[in-house]
């Protein structure tokens, strides 16, 4: 009996980060409210991360399993953080959430380096992510017009999140690689 293909869980992990990502800095850029951020930060770029993440545990992917996972969490987190901010249920001050960034800030800077044992594109995609965390911090401590700034620059990591999970599905339509990915910096 021939063994069942199964899906790689890293597209449905790029995918919801990648557009959750894409309708924040939306929000960030000033082109619309919060609505939709709150609602995709608890089921595509939270859960659906989430679950793309313990997916990525079952094939033995350690950074798929850490990143998915807790970038997951990291929506969950954020869209709660607003739904409590807009309730007033433990409210978290512009300087809380700028703790809160640095944090993640930080943690994306570990994965950032794995990220450069991949691919040249998860080296920039994780790149651009550190830079946009620390540019969030930046506007989170004196500097809010870089929130703008960090808006634009945050839309070209999720376009390279996407750019990431087109490779992995052309790959499996195509039969060939049709979207490179590039070596990765660090061998």
């Amino acid at each position: 009996m021939a063994e069942q293909k199964l899906g790689n869980p890293a597209v449905v992990g790029l995918a919801g980060f990648g557009l959750t990502t894409m309708v924040l800095q939306f929000h960030n850029v000033g082109w619309m409210g919060l609505g939709p951020v709150v609602w995709l930060g608890l089921i595509f770029g939270g859960l659906a991360q989430m679950i793309a993440g313990l997916q990525e545990m079952k094939t033995g992917n350690n950074f798929g399993y850490c990143a998915f996972t807790a970038y997951g969490c990291f929506w969950i987190a954020l869209a709660l953080l607003l739904i409590g901010n807009h309730y007033n249920l433990y409210p978290s001050s512009k300087t809380d959430v700028g703790w809160f960034l640095v944090a993640w800030t930080l943690f994306t800077a570990i994965l950032w380096i794995g990220a450069m044992r991949v691919s040249s594109a998860l080296a920039l995609t994780f790149t651009l992510l550190l830079i946009g965390f620390i540019l969030l911090d930046l506007a989170h401590f004196g500097y809010p017009d870089l929130t703008v700034v960090a808006g634009y620059e945050l839309m070209a990591t999720a376009a390279m999140a996407w750019y990431i999970m087109a490779h992995i599905i052309y790959v499996d339509l195509f039969g060939r690689d049709i979207l490179p990915v590039g070596k990765p910096w660090i061998s």
